[in-house]
């Protein structure tokens, strides 16, 4: 079932909600606030890529941060989160 134009705004306005609570927490590292503005630029940028695209290029840079030993618990929560919302996008 392809998703709407209007449920990938939806998916896109609340993985950036998502990521600026992650940006405003302020046990979350530099390093991972960096890659977490990229992924709002990305989001919002208004790019000539197709939404799922963009949703994977967003996915693979955030799933890097998964990995990252020095992310806190309910930052990883988070990330696992997004992936999930994500991961609905398709083209």
């Amino acid at each position: 079932m392809p998703v709407s134009e209007e449920e990938i705004k939806k998916t896109f306005k609340n993985v950036i909600d998502l990521l600026e609570g992650m940006l405003n927490d302020r046990s979350v590292p530099r390093n991972i606030k960096r890659v977490a503005q990229r992924a709002i630029n990305e989001l919002n940028g208004e790019s000539e890529e197709t939404p799922g695209v963009v949703a994977s290029n967003v996915m693979y840079n955030i799933d890097d941060l998964s990995q990252d030993p020095n992310i806190p618990f309910a930052a990883r929560t988070t990330i696992y989160r997004i992936i999930s919302l994500l991961e609905r996008v398709k083209d």
